[in-house]
């Protein structure tokens, strides 16, 4: 893990799929939160599923995160910021661990992780507006290469792989599920497979 944020350009950006058009403007800055809650049973990794009524991703599982504002002071601010916003975390109950490489998304989105540490001082409440749920996955299971299979998506006539994690019902694809194996590797510094 990195301790402050690359600097990526433009030119080094190669999206986990790429759209038919490319796009006309810069990719969205934004921030997703991977917490390693503090239990007595061990750690555990953080996740919401969306809620249905979203305009996008509606009823996916995902990280605490969103667009990073020209308020937020930092990237890790904006992470904080939204786990504050989706699931009443506070931040004065997180400690920074450090910052994964920047994730380019096809639909444009420069995503940055945020990795910490939360000792919650009370429990996780879902914003009904933008969170369906919340739950958590031990990081027992997060670390073992076993727990993760493929998910296949067809777009415009091709197929497309992502990780994928099954956990009580949750299914984790998608952005969520190839964050969450680059968070595994790192962590367990091993190579994917």
């Amino acid at each position: 893990m990195q301790q402050a944020p690359q600097n990526t350009t433009i030119e080094t950006l190669v999206p986990d799929w790429a759209p038919e058009k490319p796009f006309e403007r810069p990719p969205v800055p934004a921030a997703v939160l991977i917490a390693l809650v503090r239990r007595p049973e061990g750690h555990t990794v953080l996740y919401t599923e969306r809620s249905p009524d979203l305009r996008a991703h509606s009823g996916q599982v995902a990280f605490p995160g969103g667009k990073i504002d020209r308020e937020d002071a930092s990237i890790a601010a904006a992470a904080l910021r939204e786990a504050n916003e989706e699931v009443g975390m506070l931040a004065e109950d997180a400690t920074i661990l450090g910052y994964m490489e920047s994730y380019y998304t096809g639909t444009n989105y420069l995503i940055t992780p945020v990795v910490a540490e939360v000792t919650p001082s009370g429990p996780f409440v879902p914003n009904p507006g933008e969170v369906h749920s919340v739950f958590e996955v031990p990081l027992s299971r997060i670390l073992d290469a076993g727990s993760y299979g493929r998910f296949r998506v067809k777009r415009a006539g091709q197929e497309h792989s992502t990780w994928q994690i099954d956990h009580d019902g949750h299914m984790i694809w998608g952005i969520t599920a190839n964050l969450t194996r680059k968070f595994r590797d790192l962590a367990t510094d091993e190579v994917a497979a």
